[in-house]
């Protein structure tokens, strides 16, 4: 059976920049914090996997460390991470952020096709369910996320976990992701990745990737625009199941 792994971040929706980066700017507001990200400050915080690890993060700047003083690091990190977690769920239940194109289409229709279909993120576990909810509605696809792993992406533990858990076979699962990081953990753990590049991470490096694409499109939207293709798949205006099937052969 066929198997289709998604990030979630970027790749379910373009959750960092109207998501994370605005409840993460909320949350330092709201505890008086001597910091607020800009698009591009926050463009170099996703080199680092995690919320709460880029949040502590802030503690290299002397500056930041002496303003917050001497409390307890390691609470202060959950109790703002709590408060960055129900900022971002609001944001969700808000319809700020909407479903990239091409997720509930490609979802509901591998679901519809007998395929295995889970998220894979170190975000945490509440958000991802808010966000996979309001892309494709109520459901019971498997989420596996947050602190479920000891190590963020790059490290590949979070799909060696989805592989042990749901006993997929790793020659017939194919992960879709948004960066490098994403795709090294993928990799790392022995299967092939899709990616559906944002304004992010467009630049970075993909030469591990199978399909580089814009996004998963849809019927009515630009065609997609393919930025490198190293398997079978021989995409048109959107993807469809066959094409991600595809992804898993080698180019003929």
């Amino acid at each position: 059976m066929t198997a289709l792994v998604f990030d979630c971040d970027g790749v379910l929706a373009d959750t960092e920049r109207y998501g994370h980066l605005p409840a993460f700017n909320a949350t330092f507001e709201h505890f008086g914090l001597p910091v607020r990200w800009s698009e591009r400050e926050y463009g170099e915080k996703l080199k680092i996997g995690g919320g709460k690890e880029r949040m502590a993060s802030l503690f290299a700047d002397p500056a930041f460390a002496a303003a917050v003083g001497d409390a307890d690091r390691t609470e202060l990190l959950l109790t703002w991470h709590r408060a960055k977690t129900a900022a971002f769920k609001q944001l969700v239940a808000d319809g700020r952020i909407p479903p990239r194109p091409g997720i509930a289409r490609i979802i509901h229709a591998a679901l519809d096709a007998g395929w295995t279909v889970a998220v894979a993120s170190t975000s945490a576990e509440e958000s991802v369910r808010a966000v996979l909810e309001n892309a494709v509605g109520p459901n019971r696809i498997p989420v596996f996320a947050g602190d479920v792993v000891p190590a963020k992406k790059p490290d590949p533990a979070i799909y060696e976990l989805t592989v042990e858990r749901l006993g997929l076979d790793r020659a017939d699962t194919l992960v879709v992701e948004d960066s490098r990081n994403g795709l090294l953990a993928a990799t790392g753990a022995g299967l092939r990745c899709l990616v559906t590049v944002n304004d992010y991470t467009r630049a970075e490096d993909f030469t591990e990737a199978a399909l580089v694409v814009s996004e998963l499109g849809d019927p009515g939207r630009p065609p997609v625009e393919v930025l490198a293709n190293r398997s079978a798949a021989r995409p048109g205006d959107c993807l469809t199941l066959d094409d991600l099937r595809a992804c898993l052969e080698e180019p003929r």
